[in-house]
């Protein structure tokens, strides 16, 4: 699957996106890799992804997921 959206991983291991013309963060451990059709993820600010039709879409806001340390 080739995604529609320039992605990168920087030094810190933290995964971003151009989403429409926004630079968003997707997260970190948390992104699955490689992505595929259907996936669906939380960030650490509670945004949640979807891949959709080859391309990262944000579909909700959601309260932060609770750490456990």
């Amino acid at each position: 699957m080739e995604l529609k959206n320039k992605i990168w991983m920087t030094g810190s291991l933290e995964w971003y996106a151009y989403i429409g013309e926004d630079e968003v963060f997707l997260g970190s451990r948390e992104v699955p890799y490689p992505l595929s059709e259907g996936d669906t993820w939380t960030n650490e600010f509670g945004d949640v992804f979807r891949v959709e039709d080859g391309e990262i879409k944000l579909v909700d806001r959601v309260p932060p997921p609770q750490k456990h340390w």
